[in-house]
């Protein structure tokens, strides 16, 4: 169990009026510290409001002081203990998602959003906002990449005019929510047994019905371990 320290705040009492009855009530004032403000020309009744603010907002002082120092004190213990290294089978883990999102990148062309309103032949100021469109509506998945969505070359056709293949459509809602742009991409890219051997990518255009049983296959082969 990690030891806990109490946090005490320092009291404070603030003491008013002159300077010959405050001296008199630190007769006997052996410990503490004084923080003194003389008040010159001043009235009974601004001392009394200048005494009343110093009440109020001296233990809100006090407590950021605290929090102050306890915050400095977490960041050096921070600073002070060892680095924990991460389990050896998350760094694996790490390690193979990072060499397969490589390999999804070269395994096709990937383009932006405006260059895909540019192929299609969209014009305009909100040209760029089709693409995002259609991926809302799931006709077609893109990838996160350094901050930019980024989608397949092979998920167009370019007989008509670079639009989502039709057939692509039910194969992204076969993956409904259990998989992110990037396993999705992972999955096109990789050999498949159900389809022998072959990568789902390249038979969307000639066998799509094949590609969304795979789909299919793979989606209850994880929703049933």
């Amino acid at each position: 169990m990690a030891a806990t320290s109490k946090v005490y705040f320092p009291s404070v009492e603030p003491l008013a009026g002159p300077a010959i009855e405050v001296r008199e009530r630190l007769k006997g004032v052996d410990d503490g510290q004084i923080v003194a403000f003389l008040l010159g020309h001043a009235g009974k009744s601004t001392v009394s409001v200048f005494e009343e603010t110093m009440r109020l907002i001296a233990p809100i002082i006090m407590r950021k002081l605290v929090a102050r120092e306890t915050a400095t004190l977490e960041k050096l213990v921070e600073a002070l203990m060892p680095a924990v290294s991460p389990p050896k089978h998350l760094l694996v883990e790490a390690r193979m998602n990072a060499e397969a999102r490589r390999a999804v990148l070269e395994s096709a062309e990937w383009i932006n959003a405006a260059q895909l309103s540019e192929l299609a032949g969209f014009i305009g100021r909100n040209a760029s906002a089709q693409p995002n469109k259609w991926k809302r509506e799931g006709r077609i998945f893109a990838i996160r990449h350094q901050g930019v969505d980024l989608f397949p070359d092979y998920a167009l056709d370019a007989e008509k005019q670079f639009r989502p293949i039709a057939e692509l459509a039910p194969i992204l809602q076969a993956f409904d929510e259990q998989c992110d742009g990037w396993d999705i991409a992972i999955w096109f890219a990789s050999v498949n047994s159900f389809l022998g051997g072959a990568c789902p990518k390249d038979l969307l255009t000639s066998t799509p019905k094949r590609v969304l049983e795979a789909a299919r296959d793979e989606i209850a082969g994880v929703l049933h371990g």
